[in-house]
């Protein structure tokens, strides 16, 4: 990005608001029965891993100077058979967060991309 065109990450207001973005979307993503196979038996602290992990990648992905160290989609994927109905209402769940942080429409059509690019590592 040039200075004239700012990155998407500082568009969003930086790391503090990614951050604010996963937690409401992973605040979502708890509450909704349909998600619940994907939580249960999970520690507190592997819950904070993926967060955290999801921070990293949306903050490179944005443009930003975080680093993203997990492994590729489809590695930390695989087995769990997750449906498209099922990423259609993460998805669903990921643009009730970025409205809940107040991202403009251009924004949160750019930040929903790069979600969506990788949909067919994700979906088995």
């Amino acid at each position: 990005m040039t200075e004239a065109t700012p990155s998407l990450y500082r568009r969003l207001g930086g790391y503090d608001v990614i951050a604010a973005i996963i937690d409401d979307m992973f605040a979502l993503l708890r509450a909704d029965p349909a998600f619940a196979r994907f939580g249960s038996g999970r520690s507190t602290d592997s819950h904070m891993r993926a967060r955290q992990l999801l921070v990293d990648q949306m903050g490179e992905l944005t443009g930003g100077p975080c680093h993203y160290i997990g492994r590729d989609m489809v590695a930390s994927h695989a087995g769990l058979a997750i449906s498209a109905a099922e990423w259609d209402a993460n998805m669903k769940h990921a643009d009730a967060a970025l409205l809940k942080n107040g991202v403009p429409d251009a924004e949160r059509a750019e930040f929903l991309a790069l979600f969506e690019r990788y949909r067919d590592d994700i979906v088995e």
